[in-house]
């Protein structure tokens, strides 16, 4: 049996708040979003991590704002992972996940990322996993 491999969108960040980031221990090289058959992983280094289950995955859809903030920030289960104020997508989860911000739990029922490639990773979400023999 051969399972699909595992895809990484990184996130996408302003060179700016890059720059900024990288003072704050966040580098863009520890802040994605990762897919394998079963699972999604979402990291913004140490300040967020969150594995759930792509079945959870109730809806992908392009956010229709351009935030002015970056960074991680949330309440109520909503939570924006981002190092731009654009390429974000926003995904509701359903039932509702855990995550972590600064290593306290939290919980997780939109998640709203940005991506460096938003087209490509909402289709990766869209299709199912390749399993085959």
């Amino acid at each position: 049996m051969t399972v699909a491999p595992t895809q990484r969108f990184p996130i996408h960040f302003d060179s700016w708040y890059a720059a900024l980031s990288r003072t704050l221990f966040i580098p863009p090289t520890a802040s994605y979003v990762e897919l394998n058959a079963d699972f999604v992983v979402v990291r913004m280094a140490w300040a967020f991590d969150a594995i759930f289950p792509r079945a959870s995955v109730q809806s992908i859809t392009p956010l229709a704002s351009n935030p002015v903030s970056r960074g991680v920030h949330g309440i109520a289960g909503r939570w924006l992972v981002n190092g731009s104020g654009s390429g974000i997508l926003s995904l509701r989860l359903e039932p509702a996940q855990r995550a972590r911000v600064m290593g306290f739990p939290v919980t997780l029922r939109e998640l709203m990322v940005s991506v460096d490639d938003p087209a490509s990773l909402q289709a990766a979400l869209h299709r199912e996993p390749t399993v085959g023999a």
